[in-house]
């Protein structure tokens, strides 16, 4: 389901801050999203990530445990839950924590509107095959739903502030921003997947999605299938990185639909920086292309309303 509060986050922080593109919006909003503070976007992100969050740490800190209820394992699981694959029963096991106590932490955690469940389409190997034996592996396989954070900036914070407590504690900082320029662009993907979700299905507003967001199941993981009540099938895959998108992406994505026996009618590709000439002559009615500047129609103010 389309997640119209990080929209709404999405667009207050250009409505506040009035970034000079959309690649600088989606950077720094993956960032500060979800704060509404007023950022001179035209400075470096790790400059204002300095001024604006390690300058105010006390303060940020001391609303982080009003966050959690200053619970051990809320913020363990939040952290495990920020860096790994977001899967419950995976973030548990990094947290240290069981069943009991990480679900009623992950229980708490939604209650309070921190994070927001995103339930898997998966089906289980008994389910695919009723009467037949199964292998162990398969028998025993468990399907895990995933979580999202409500706001970025609380994904941030769990992401690269709170591993580094001591070090930003006693005034030493060096560790964290060299985390964040080493993992900005993987850490920004997410916010990015989000964010393409909604604009494909802003593009699809005049069909009734009946079945929208990513899917991962044992093997695999396609960051968007979208499914209308036309039995049409959208399939799309994100990249944030510092490159154009070649047509290789359009092989891995082909092989992943093959494999899960999706034949759909539109794959759609979401890239930072761009696509290559060979990729761009092949769009058209089965393939659509979307860069950065594209995502300028989630803040026109034709859609603000």
């Amino acid at each position: 389901m389309t997640n119209l509060k990080l929209l709404e986050q999405f667009r207050s922080f250009y409505r506040r801050n009035f970034p000079d593109d959309m690649e600088t919006l989606i950077a720094y909003f993956s960032v500060f999203g979800g704060l509404e503070w007023s950022i001179d976007t035209s400075k470096p992100i790790t400059s204002l990530i300095k001024t604006h969050i390690l300058d105010n740490f006390d303060v940020l800190h001391t609303k982080m445990q009003a966050l959690t209820a200053n619970d051990a394992n809320n913020k363990r699981l939040l952290q495990a839950l920020a860096v790994g694959d977001r899967r419950i029963f995976s973030a548990f096991k990094r947290a240290g924590l069981n069943n009991g106590n990480g679900g009623g932490a992950l229980h708490f955690l939604q209650e309070a509107g921190v994070i927001q469940m995103e339930y898997s389409r998966e089906k289980h190997p008994r389910e695919k095959n009723p009467n037949a034996k199964l292998k162990r592996k398969d028998a025993r396989h468990r399907i895990s739903h995933k979580v999202l954070f409500t706001h970025p900036f609380v994904r941030f914070w769990f992401y690269f502030i709170a591993p580094q407590l001591k070090q930003i504690q006693a005034g030493d900082f060096t560790q964290v921003l060299q985390n964040f320029e080493e993992k900005r662009n993987s850490y920004t993907s997410l916010v990015f997947e989000e964010l393409s979700e909604i604009l494909l299905n802003y593009h699809l507003r005049d069909a009734q999605i009946i079945s929208s967001g990513s899917y991962w199941d044992a093997d695999m993981e396609i960051d968007i299938l979208t499914i209308t009540d036309d039995h049409k099938i959208y399939v799309g895959e994100c990249k944030w990185k510092n490159h154009k998108i070649n047509k290789k992406e359009l092989h891995k994505i082909n092989e992943k639909c093959q494999r899960l026996h999706l034949a759909p009618n539109q794959i759609i590709l979401f890239s930072k920086c761009g696509f290559s000439k060979e990729l761009t002559q092949l769009q058209g009615k089965e393939l659509a292309l979307f860069s950065s500047d594209d995502f300028s129609i989630l803040v026109e103010k034709s859609t603000l309303n």
